[in-house]
């Protein structure tokens, strides 16, 4: 079974964190059967680590990470894999993959554009 963590920075405000738990509410009530976490890199719990285990435990053989973050900044390029590197050394038995940033996929792009656009037109 695939599970999915969603991967945001973390604020000291938890109501910074609401858009990201919406997604996580939306994913889930459209794939109940996926087991689904989000995580934070700083400030907020869980952690990336603490995810991935809470959905390995919910029965996930397998763990995709999204990347809730616009750019491919340090915290992507440097922090991430650093933090990956060390979650699948110790849980060698579960594949873990990792999504692009999700700012840099076209439609989130086209979709945010369009609105944009909708609101000046």
């Amino acid at each position: 079974m695939q599970g999915i963590v969603l991967f945001a920075h973390g604020a000291r405000d938890p109501e910074w964190a609401r858009p990201f738990e919406a997604i996580r509410d939306r994913i889930r009530a459209t794939r109940p059967e996926c087991p689904i976490a989000l995580a934070y890199l700083e400030i907020m719990n869980p952690n990336l680590e603490q995810a991935i285990d809470a959905v390995i435990v919910e029965g996930a053989s397998s763990v995709t990470v999204f990347p809730l973050f616009m750019a491919q900044g340090g915290h992507l390029k440097q922090d991430l894999p650093k933090i990956l590197d060390a979650i699948r050394a110790s849980r060698p038995h579960v594949p873990i993959s990792l999504e692009t940033a999700v700012g840099e996929v076209p439609e989130l792009l086209d979709a945010i554009s369009s609105w944009v656009l909708r609101r000046v037109e």
